[in-house]
Order: structure tokens, then sequence, then C-alpha cells
């Protein structure tokens, strides 16, 4: 029997009015915490997207604290002395951590204000199509579907019947079991708890969330910047969602839709591209259809690049959006469908 897995990106929680990196770089240049500096850094790495600009300031902060301390220990000395000095500025990283923080508190608010579904006829509903995977895989950092989906899903028609959904490993933090999912907050449980619970649809953010910490008293678990796979390791949860995704994605059979994901994250691609050796089938929903596998010239120079790899497994495409597809256009609509039916 076929397994199914889907994978999305920003482009998915874009049908939703959801912010990608050009969005997300004009929507920090006017947040309240960016200052001339930060300003400057962003345009810097207009072209390579905030998450550039987000990498050199944390470079730059970490090259910088222990000199930092010192220089400040000497300003402070010298204007208890009387002498004027200008103490040194780090606090760039919070500034623009703020601003990101900010920047998903807006959106998560907006999500919760507007409805899930684009047709009210049962055949278009997101929800029916969500409950058809075996695993949803997401980069994505924002609550869209823990505010419309993963508490609702019962109440979706499928032959799956799923009794629920869930976030394998994630706990809530004590007392905010009964609050809206855009105010709790979430912690990793004992490794030892790291297991997906039979009949509930196992939800995994691969990057982190919006409202993930490390402890109750800990950092942000929100992975943004390069080098992620790094950042990534030093979270367990985040390594065993990234090994899950390898493993659901080696499993025999297995079809992958892939929604708004613009294939720009090596250790995503690799994970991929390692199944395409395989029986993996693939289908893309995305406004470059095929074309997003090519927009890195690696891809045509180097038939082995894990871009190319997946071209051999790519069984179809989409080009239209989620709203077009679920919103009442019938021949799209039974494309992307055909994906859990076809041989």
């Amino acid at each position: 029997m076929p397994h199914f897995i889907l994978l999305t990106g920003a482009g998915f929680s874009k049908n939703w009015g959801g912010w990608l990196a050009d969005e997300a770089f004009e929507y920090l240049l006017g947040h309240p915490r960016i200052d001339d500096g930060l300003r400057k850094l962003l345009w810097k790495h207009k072209d390579g997207g905030f998450e550039a600009a987000v990498e050199e300031q944390r470079i730059e902060t970490a090259r910088s604290t222990e000199s930092y301390r010192a220089e400040r220990d000497a300003a402070v000395r010298s204007s208890m002395m009387g002498v004027t000095s200008n103490i040194p500025m780090l606090d760039h990283s919070q500034r623009l951590d703020d601003a990101i923080r900010g920047m998903f508190t807006d959106m998560n608010k907006a999500f919760g204000a507007i409805p899930l579904e684009f047709s009210n006829q049962t055949q278009y509903l997101i929800r029916n199509f969500l409950v058809r995977f075996d695993a949803i895989f997401t980069l994505n950092q924002d609550l869209l579907l823990e505010q419309h989906y993963l508490d609702d899903i019962t109440s979706a028609y499928s032959i799956r019947q799923w009794n629920g959904g869930h976030m394998p490993g994630m706990r809530r933090w004590p007392g905010q079991g009964n609050q809206m999912p855009i105010d709790t907050k979430w912690s990793p449980a004992k490794q030892s708890e790291f297991v997906i619970e039979k009949r509930l649809q196992p939800f995994f953010k691969l990057h982190g969330s919006s409202n993930w910490f490390a402890d109750v008293n800990g950092e942000p678990m929100l992975i943004i910047g390069g080098n992620k796979a790094s950042a990534i390791d030093r979270f367990e949860i985040l390594r065993w969602n990234l090994e899950q995704f390898g493993e659901h994605l080696s499993k025999r059979d297995t079809r992958l839709m892939v929604i708004g994901y613009s294939f720009g994250d090596e250790h995503i691609n690799e994970a991929i591209s390692d199944a395409a050796d395989g029986d993996l089938r693939l289908f893309i929903i995305d406004p470059l259809g095929v074309d997003v596998l090519n927009r890195n010239p690696l891809t045509t120079l180097f038939p082995d690049s894990p871009l190319a790899r997946m071209q051999s497994r790519l069984r179809g495409a989409s080009r239209r959006t989620l709203s077009q597809i679920f919103g009442g256009d019938l021949v799209e609509h039974g494309k992307v469908m055909r994906f859990f039916t076809s041989a």
C-alpha cells in the first residue's frame, strides 16, 4: 500500500496570506525594533533573503561577545569617572530576533481570523485533503495548521479516520491545555517519549516553531538563517524529526507531495534525493511547477546533484494556488487528487 507524505514550505501558508521571503524582508524594514544598522544589514542581503542577514548578525555577535564585555566594562568605568563614552551596542541580534518573532505573531493572529477552507463542498475541503497523508512535515514556523487543523482532524471525512493529530515528542507547557493554539508554548518531552501515537496523524515541524522553546526557561527553537543543519543538531527533538523525515521517505512505495517549498535547504534536498534513488514518487505544487527544480544551475550542470536526481522521480506538478485547486477548479483538482490513486 502506498505511503503518502506531505512536505510544506512558506508557499503553503502564502495561500492564506503568509509572507514569503521578500515580503518578510519588507515587514522587517518597518518593525520598530529594527534600527538603521539592522536596516543596512537587511538591504545588504536583500537578494539572499532576510535569513542571510540573520546568519551574519549571529556570527558577528558570537565573534564580538567577549570583546564587547571588556569594552562595556571599560566604558562603564570611564562613565563613572565623568568621561563620556559610547557603550558598544550589541543588542542587534536580540532586536532582530524580536522583530522576527513579532512577524510570526502578526501572521498567526491573522491566520486565526480567517477560514481554512476555500469551498464548502466536501470534495474540495482542505481538511479532507490533509487527512489522506500518513505524515505531514513542514518547514514553516507559523501556527496555521495548529489553529485550523490539528485540533479538528476528526471533523474531516476520510477513509483514514484519524482519531486526531499530534506533534510527536512535544508537550504543552504546564497549565496550557485549554488555551488557544496561538497562546500556547511547547517544549520537547524526554527523549524516551519521542513516540508516534497510533491512530494520531503525526505533524513534524522540521525547523521548530514560533512557539517552541528548549524548556520552560530555555531558548526559542526557531531555526532561521544559514547552516540550518548545524542549528538543528543542537536540539534532540529536531534531530529526531529530521530522522523521521528520512525514515518516512525510505518506506516502500512512498509518494511525496511538496507544496510551496523552493528546494533551497541542502539537508532537506539530500533527504529527498536519497529517497529518489529508490521508488519515491514526487508531486509538486508551486507557482513555478516543475521549473522549481531548475532554479539552481547545478541541476543541469551536474546530473548527480540532489535536484537532478529528484527529476527522475517527478510524477507531475501544479502551478495553481490552493485557493484555485480547492476552490472549485474541477480539472486541476482532479489532476492533484490523482496523486493518491495513480499507479
